[in-house]
């Protein structure tokens, strides 16, 4: 046994475990070369003295000149077009034969070509920090690039930012380039930009320092602008971003303007005091319908984009094209929520009541001015000579329940209740008197929803005139909404009026004629007597609604006082 364990440990000493050597990759580099006599031998040179090339491919592309037996002498193997046939043809030319896991394209018309910048354009590809690495180099930006490509790439291809998009150096893995398709002529470098782009594919922009070479002649640059903006139009068309520009981007402006109407609607209810709320409830509702109408157009010519191109890269362009909707559906969706915020529901009344304005809508259809923008108020001084009146906005009176010739009690004092002044639409004028009872100073500010607790266990006189008959109730202002009784008074079997208010439970109400108490009420139930000829009946209706207005017990004299002309 002993014998055993030896020759198990000697064996598994002996096994040597060694990580698993990466994988080499082949490194071809293509060079293009027209009528490049002058250079192409030193390009080739500079490149073989990188030492992880392993081919170098001159594509001589219909030359009349000695490019040919200069590449050979160099030590590049060559493949012939018999005619010129343009520079994407002869990368691809280039590419397709070459036997290789990278490829490298470097023009062959460079004076100063290092192998330091050779390298400074591979090594991110065999590194694995890109898929395609492109260059830029320092020299005055090329005409065609700046006045052509730059321009056009920007409104079809917001996201390519890349400063010299037709550089003419490019690496890449040769699966990568599987993927792409190659333009025959000056548009390939413009090509593989927009196609790595809308793929998907990591793209690297190195830069490799200062390159000299020939300026091109403007014959050729007129040619080569016409070829990269055919390259850029096709890719456009192809990848939906002509219908991205045209038809969708009209759609989105169109509903960047119903999404502005909502907007201006809203902020017309509670910030533009002088414009009727009708007017900005209509302006909001045709917002809703354009901006739902043409937001739908958008959806569906989207859903047709996301067919051609894939999604990321489509996101990217969408959001940048079309910015200014992002920011109007931001806008709306914050004001949405602030009007959220601050939205109060109790009893059947939302209350809407930003900092600014207040909207109101009463789920009880029966009250008048069921919706409505109020407050909020600001408190000033009476008016000379007016200690004994309270002027209040409509807004404010409905909110408390009261109107106009109304009387409230305030402390110990009484105040007639009179309407604003003209241009004082959000100022209630108080005595100084009712201002020290309520605790109030001049410039005050009141939101609407605490109008009833300001003026909480106040005592109102309410008198309402029908057929030579004037009915006057008595209630307090509550601050907190409770179950109500609706009732109407006839007077003979004619109606002379409808009221409603909070009767308390186990309580007592008292009923007055020209001030003389002939019935007590313990519960809201219909009543009938006899004053003189005339018959009277107070018969109350069912109700699911809630109010602030609490009649006062007979201890507080009567609730309801009925004075015959």
């Amino acid at each position: 046994m002993y014998w055993f364990f030896v020759i198990l440990a000697f064996l598994l000493a002996s096994i040597r475990t060694e990580k698993p050597k990466k994988k080499y990759q082949k490194v071809s580099v293509i060079i293009p070369a027209y009528n490049e006599e002058d250079t192409v031998a030193k390009v080739v040179e500079v490149v073989n003295n990188v030492s992880f090339v392993d081919e170098i491919i001159v594509v001589n592309d219909g030359s009349s000149d000695n490019t040919e037996e200069e590449a050979i002498k160099a030590g590049a193997i060559v493949i012939n077009h018999e005619s010129n046939k343009g520079k994407g043809e002869a990368l691809y030319t280039g590419y397709s034969q070459a036997e290789c896991d990278i490829i490298a394209f470097i023009d062959a018309d460079i004076y100063n070509l290092t192998s330091k910048k050779v390298e400074s354009m591979i090594k991110p590809i065999l590194l694995g920090e890109a898929e395609i690495t492109k260059t830029k180099f320092s020299r005055a930006s090329g005409r065609v690039t700046e006045l052509t490509a730059k321009p056009l790439l920007n409104f079809f291809f917001p996201e390519i930012s890349f400063e010299q998009p037709l550089s003419g150096q490019f690496a890449a893995r040769k699966d990568t380039l599987k993927k792409i398709n190659f333009e025959k002529d000056y548009g390939v470098d413009v090509g593989i930009v927009i196609d790595a782009d809308v793929l998907g594919i990591s793209i690297l922009e190195v830069d490799i320092g200062a390159i000299e070479h020939d300026m091109s002649p403007l014959a050729d640059l007129n040619m080569m602008a016409n070829e990269v903006v055919r390259t850029i139009i096709s890719r456009a068309n192809k990848y939906g971003r002509v219908i991205m520009i045209d038809e969708i981007g009209y759609f989105i402006r169109m509903s960047v303007v119903g999404l502005s109407l909502i907007i201006l609607g809203l902020f017309t209810v509670f910030f533009v005091k002088m414009v009727p709320l009708t007017i900005g409830v209509l302006i909001s509702v045709l917002g809703i319908i354009i901006s739902i109408f043409y937001i739908v157009k958008v959806i569906v010519k989207s859903i047709v984009m996301f067919r051609k191109t894939p999604r990321i890269s489509l996101l990217k362009s969408f959001v940048k094209i079309h910015f200014p909707l992002i920011i109007s559906i931001i806008i709306l969706l914050l004001m949405i929520s602030t009007f959220i915020g601050a939205a109060h529901f109790e009893n059947g009344v939302l209350s809407i009541e930003p900092n600014s304005r207040n909207l109101i809508i009463y789920a009880d259809s029966t009250t008048d001015n069921s919706i409505s923008v109020r407050g909020p108020f600001t408190i000033d001084v009476a008016i000379e000579n007016e200690s004994d009146q309270i002027r209040m906005p409509d807004e404010a009176m409905m909110t408390l329940g009261i109107k106009v010739n109304d009387t409230i009690q305030i402390g110990d004092s009484i105040y007639i209740v009179n309407e604003s002044r003209n241009g004082e639409d959000d100022i209630i004028r108080l005595p100084s008197q009712a201002r020290k009872t309520l605790n109030l100073e001049p410039g005050y500010i009141i939101q609407n929803s605490r109008m009833k607790e300001i003026f909480e266990q106040s005592l109102v006189t309410q008198s309402r005139d029908n057929q030579n008959i004037t009915s006057v109730e008595k209630f307090i202002i509550t601050s907190r909404d409770r179950n109500s009784s609706n009732f109407e008074i006839f007077v003979d079997n004619v109606s002379v009026s409808n009221s409603s208010g909070v009767f308390r439970a186990n309580s007592s109400y008292s009923i007055a004629i020209d001030g003389e108490n002939v019935a007590t009420l313990t519960n809201p139930e219909n009543t009938t007597f006899n004053y003189g000829s005339s018959e009277i009946d107070i018969v109350f209706k069912d109700s699911e609604h809630t109010s602030t207005r609490q009649f006062v017990r007979d201890s507080q004299g009567s609730f309801l006082n009925l004075i015959f002309d």
